[in-house]
């Protein structure tokens, strides 16, 4: 009878707190973990030039994730409310901030991400079905004027956007449906990964042990011709071999390499935005962030070692597609690798998306509140859930998969790419810098709110946050300096949020004065 009372346990809101530690810990891992750890590896050996500092870029990643969990925490369990980040940043700093975060998550950190994790799912999905691709159309791109923008709708898109819409309806049937799937995909995603883990280090050390010699008996020799990381490097800092070598360079190589690896690594924070559902969220998000985070990095980690037990360094840096994984999958299972990782990644991208669908409207729900967004995303259904929010952030990423980026290569031929990809690329940095805010937000609160309970405290504190926000601003740094034309536009983007701020607040300001008090 205890454990039924909980389960229907209402907040003043209306929500219903049946999300257990159990639960909240698989929304960080199962929003965390999609499709980028069987893939990104591929880019960051090319970015990077060898075994050793691929492993460094993503033992960076982990230290940086980890070190602001364990910060953000104390946020969580301060705050136990639905918004997450945008409530944070309201709160230490002004709602101005907070709407800039939620304003941006919406346009293009949360749907951009869930329209990307939809096409993935549609890619791999085509391995087994080839009838679904990206160049088999329903609608052929449609040439928006003279740009370099179109608009299609391939079967790769057409199950894109079905998935959006699957996933969306589900999650407003209630909490107990959308947590399921969330356990369900998170359990055989993680058991996958687990198990290439383990079967790529037996086979590899076991079988192919030639292979682990190459790369771990000389881990830190270039090898290839390493990408250069931006024209004001190659001008600047003479983006050879030679200077790449060098401290200054690896850096630069190291730090622009953390694109690829913290974008995996993302939406560990997502769970803090159900914070109005979870039981006992003091104790539980804290729990939850650090259980999660941990789990995956060690699994990133372990991973990219599985990588490198079966894969030469050089055959890594030109994978086919950048499918690490299934390279590494199809070594272990010769002539199957690729089936048996497109079905796994498929397992992956779907309960990713359940967990950013789920997880992304009760941001939306918490602005709605205070009149920043729209005032249907603020209402609960029957099932005690933010319908509409899920409704119109369903609507918004379903648009992403249609635009599509066209470029025209010297001999004339044109090929196209995504939206998505582009905005994603521009507004990783943006997502740092609120990061940053947010985990300075512990410092700030600390003084603005001195006698607030504070059930968990930041872990080192003040050390560990302070050596997060070190890091991620030096990162930062390296990638507005040396990643120009990838980075600029995404404060273009998060500045949008400026007049829609203040149009919204007008708004919201004129319709209290008409309505009865």
């Amino acid at each position: 009878m205890a454990i039924a009372a909980t389960d229907t346990e209402q907040t003043s809101e209306g929500f219903i707190r049946g999300l257990g530690l159990l639960d909240s810990t698989m929304i960080v891992a199962g929003s965390m973990i999609g499709s980028g750890i069987f893939i990104v590896s591929a880019d960051i050996a090319r970015q990077v030039g060898s075994p050793g500092w691929l492993l460094v870029v993503w033992l960076v990643t982990g230290l940086l994730t980890v070190g602001a969990a364990l910060s953000y925490g104390e946020l969580a369990a301060m705050m136990p409310r639905a918004g997450g980040m945008y409530v944070y940043l309201k709160e230490a700093y002004s709602p101005f901030w907070g709407f800039l975060y939620g304003w941006t998550h919406f346009l293009v950190i949360g749907t951009a991400t869930i329209a990307a994790v939809a096409v993935a799912f549609a890619r791999f999905t085509g391995i087994l079905i080839p009838q679904i691709s990206e160049s088999s159309y329903i609608i052929e791109p449609i040439r928006i004027g003279s740009s370099s923008y179109a608009f299609s709708l391939s079967t790769a898109q057409l199950l894109g956007v079905v998935m959006i819409a699957l996933l969306t309806w589900m999650n407003t049937r209630g909490l107990k449906l959308g947590k399921l799937v969330q356990n369900t995909f998170t359990f055989a995603k993680t058991g996958s990964l687990i198990a290439l883990i383990v079967l790529g280090l037996f086979v590899g050390l076991v079988w192919h042990s030639d292979v682990a010699a190459a790369n771990f008996s000389d881990l830190w020799t270039i090898r290839g011709n390493i990408q250069t990381v931006g024209a004001t490097t190659a001008g600047d800092t003479g983006a050879t071999l030679a200077s790449l070598l060098t401290a200054f360079g690896m850096l630069i190589a190291v730090c622009v390499a953390q694109t690829n690896s913290l974008f995996s690594a993302d939406a560990w924070h997502n769970v803090t935005f159900t914070a109005g559902e979870v039981r006992n969220p003091k104790r539980n998000l804290p729990l939850s962030l650090l259980f999660g985070t941990g789990g995956v990095i060690l699994l990133y980690m372990l991973a990219n070692f599985a990588y490198l037990t079966t894969l030469r360094f050089e055959d890594i840096q030109k994978v086919a597609s950048d499918r690490v994984g299934s390279a590494s999958a199809d070594v272990i299972f010769p002539g199957a690798g690729a089936i048996i990782m497109a079905v796994a990644i498929m397992i992956s991208t779907f309960g990713c998306n359940n967990g950013l669908i789920f997880a992304g409207a009760r941001a939306y729900y918490a602005m709605a509140k205070d009149g920043l967004f729209f005032k249907s995303a603020g209402d609960l259904n029957k099932a005690h859930v933010p319908a509409w929010g899920l409704i119109i952030q369903g609507i918004w990423a379903a648009f992403y998969v249609l635009p599509r980026t066209v470029t025209t290569a010297a001999d004339g031929k044109i090929s196209y790419g995504n939206l998505y990809g582009d905005l994603l690329t521009y507004v990783i940095s943006a997502a740092l810098i609120f990061y940053i805010l947010a985990i300075m937000a512990v410092f700030v609160l600390r003084v603005k709110q001195p006698n607030a309970e504070r059930p968990y405290k930041a872990f080192g504190y003040p050390l560990v946050p302070a050596l997060y926000i070190v890091g991620a601003s030096v990162i930062l740094v390296v990638l507005f300096v040396y990643q120009t034309t990838a980075t600029w536009p995404g404060l273009l983007i998060v500045l949008t949020g400026v007049p829609v701020y203040f149009i919204w607040r007008a708004v919201s300001a004129k319709s209290s004065t008409v309505e009865p008090s």
